[in-house]
């Protein structure tokens, strides 16, 4: 069978039975073909199974440094998204059509490093429940804008822990139980200013919030959605002139960051976050080290 064919049943595969989205499938294929776009010429005629599964570990090098090469080169993180697309098109290779080739794990993709957390400032934060309150087209609105944001950076939730509540956590406790990524559960605490914001909205919302309805509602009474939470976001940063990086997400680090440079404990921060591992929680420490260090940098009469 050609490789195209292996290429074709494979990317079928995510979409309909994996069911990627469609924007992943598109990277999928669009990195796995111009692999085997490669090998065409690398081999002198179009690949088969046989061929994929007789490849040498050099032959895939040569394949990462033919793509960091010419006017397209490829930066370290797409040359590892790309090695990651071709190692999940050879699981699917050897448990659906038997073809292995367990040399090429030997090929190792560029060590790349963990990009900082980029929070925003305590100030900004204020502000931006402020704005979201202040802005909005309708009161109900309004509270739940800065309900929502308050929650993010109260409780350093992820967008999707936050709107996944329903009506049946009301009223909020003051430890709230999360499930969050892998199906983890953890708990978290809740401020008294969290709490009362969420209060406030429910007060004011014109839908019924029953114990399985949706704790945020869009202006139709469906669901909010992550991309609406991202399009506020997008929103309030442009009025209050903040840079691209202020996300839903970067509450969540803002809660982390301003946890620790007041003396939180990282051990608790990472139970807090529902982090795996501790090294992930440890980018927070790495975010207060650089900015204490400008910070000296520019007010140290010798730096």
């Amino acid at each position: 069978m050609h490789a195209a064919t292996l290429l074709q049943t494979w990317i079928a595969h995510l979409r309909d039975e994996r069911r990627f989205a469609a924007n992943s499938v598109e990277a999928y294929e669009r990195d796995v073909a111009a692999f085997l776009g490669f090998l065409q010429g690398h081999l002198g005629g179009e690949p088969s199974a046989q061929d994929l599964a007789q490849l040498e570990p050099r032959d895939l090098r040569a394949y990462l440094a033919h793509r960091r090469q010419g006017p397209d080169a490829l930066a370290d993180r797409s040359i590892s998204r790309a090695l990651a697309a071709i190692r999940s098109f050879y699981r699917y290779l050897e448990r659906r059509h038997g073809v292995a080739n367990a040399r090429l794990a030997l090929v190792r993709g560029p060590k790349l490093k963990r990009p900082l957390p980029r929070p925003v400032s305590e100030g900004a934060a204020r502000d931006l429940i402020v704005e979201a309150s202040d802005t909005a087209s309708q009161e109900w609105v309004g509270a739940r804008d800065a309900a929502l944001i308050t929650l993010l950076y109260a409780a350093g939730l992820r967008i999707s822990e936050a709107l996944a509540l329903t009506g049946g956590d009301l009223p909020l406790p003051e430890m709230l139980r999360v499930l969050g990524k892998g199906g983890k559960e953890r708990i978290v605490p809740l401020l008294p200013a969290a709490r009362q914001a969420v209060e406030r909205y429910t007060e004011l919302c014109p839908y019924a919030l029953t114990e399985d309805a949706p704790l945020f509602r869009a202006i139709r009474g469906g669901a909010l959605s992550p991309r609406m939470a991202q399009d506020l976001m997008q929103r309030l940063r442009g009025r209050l002139g903040l840079p691209s990086s202020a996300t839903p997400h970067a509450l969540r680090h803002a809660f982390a960051t301003h946890l620790l440079a007041n003396g939180g404990d990282l051990r608790a921060i990472q139970d807090l976050l529902g982090h795996e591992s501790l090294s992930t929680t440890q980018t927070y420490a790495s975010v207060e080290a650089k900015k204490i260090l400008q910070l000296y940098r520019r007010a140290h009469p010798r730096a």
